[in-house]
């Protein structure tokens, strides 16, 4: 066991590009991690790594005590005990106490892998900053890996990944995924931590749904303002997410950034869609989701399926309409507003149409004498009345 370990080292070493050394202090910090789970918080635990056994040895220094005079099993012993491990011991002298590795149980030896993996990834980080560090200026040769929805391009360049910006593109040029490109280094900087940052709580997981058509939604939130989550949980080139994807047998995830701004929770859950405004009720707990007519089978996804994830995930009733049904909608109303006011214009009697102020019917008359008083006032003259009655002239 102890020479197969040397060679997990060395092969390690080659494959990763990192130094044998670099591979070793990972090994003791794993051991390290692993007897803290086992021992407790023990700070002067130490290990060593015979390089030609390829044994550990895990071992704590203690000082020597009379038996009545220890104060803290964790760093003295008594001089019967030292003598017991070296016979030379004597009070005042500080030995080597081992511990046995044997029984660190799956838990320890869980944390010993994790800090391995993290230990060996931070050293190849370092490499490959050391690499690119100096090469600011210089062209470089790389594949589109991928194109971001605003428009820029992560590009792979073998042992690391670049960005290129939307503003630095020319407007000319359009590039799609496994394109051949050449641009030169602008900036390097030394990327967060992968592993770490999951480990450490810095990204949380805030809420995940899955529909059994086969697509699932994440939100995440970093409580770290420099840490990108939906970037630390996709991982260098995508191996972090893909590792779960290919768990799931090729669903697709959609990985979106949680916010207590539940009308902007609303909208990051229904991406990648674009919405346009959005009302919002809080009685009915429910949002009316406007978005661009091109944009609305996209919010709505195949049969469904990306609203009512939406909906599972922030909590709320989503009703997506797109800005042209709602222009017809508002044209329907203003329509109906103005037919109403036409046919519920009140009716008007005779009083109220104007007439003169000596009209005979502007001054009002006793029931059965407004026939009388019209005739009084104006009579008809001889011949008229003859006339009317057929009378001969």
């Amino acid at each position: 066991m102890n020479q197969e370990l040397l060679h997990l080292i060395e092969q390690i070493s080659r494959e990763k590009g990192v130094e044998k050394s670099v591979v070793i202090d990972a090994v003791l910090s794993a051991v390290l991690s692993a007897a803290r789970k086992r021992f407790g918080s023990v700070d002067n635990i130490n290990a060593r790594l015979d390089e030609v056994t390829g044994a550990i040895t895990l071992f704590s220094l203690k000082t020597v005590r009379d038996e009545d005079d220890i104060v803290d099993d964790s760093l003295e012993i008594s001089l019967e005990e030292a003598q017991d491990i070296h016979p030379d011991a004597t009070v005042g002298s500080v030995i080597e106490v081992q511990h046995d590795i044997d029984d660190f149980g799956r838990i320890a030896a869980q944390t010993a892998k994790q800090v391995i993996i993290q230990k060996v990834r931070e050293a190849e980080r370092d490499m490959v900053y050391r690499d690119f560090k100096d090469r600011q200026g210089e062209l470089v040769n790389g594949l589109v890996a991928r194109i971001e929805r605003e428009g820029n391009l992560i590009v792979d360049l073998g042992k690391t990944e670049g960005l290129l910006p939307r503003r630095e593109q020319s407007f000319r040029e359009a590039f799609k995924r496994s394109d051949r490109i050449r641009a030169y280094i602008t900036e390097v900087k030394r990327a967060s931590s992968g592993p770490q940052v999951i480990y450490e709580g810095i990204v949380e997981i805030k809420g995940a749904v899955r529909d059994s058509s086969g697509r699932a939604k994440i939100a995440v939130v970093s409580h770290d303002k420099d840490v990108d989550p939906i970037g630390a949980c996709v991982g260098l080139k995508g191996m972090r997410v893909q590792s779960v994807v290919q768990e799931l047998r090729g669903e697709k995830i959609d990985i979106i950034q949680w916010t207590d701004d539940q009308v902007q929770y609303v909208r990051n859950a229904l991406s990648p869609a674009r919405v346009s405004r959005v009302s919002i009720n809080e009685a009915d707990k429910t949002m009316q989701v406007i978005v661009p007519d091109d944009q609305l089978s996209l919010a709505i996804g195949k049969r469904g399926q990306n609203v009512r994830l939406a909906a599972k995930l922030t909590h709320w009733k989503i009703d997506i309409k797109s800005e042209g049904e709602v222009d017809s909608d508002s044209e329907r109303k203003e329509a109906l507003r103005r037919a109403e006011q036409v046919f519920h214009t009140p009716k008007r009697t005779v009083a109220d149409l104007p007439f003169p102020t000596s009209s005979p019917l502007s001054t009002p008359r006793e029931e059965g004498t407004a026939v009388e008083s019209l005739v009084t006032d104006a009579p008809a003259p001889r011949d008229d009345i003859s006339i009317l009655e057929g009378s001969p002239s």
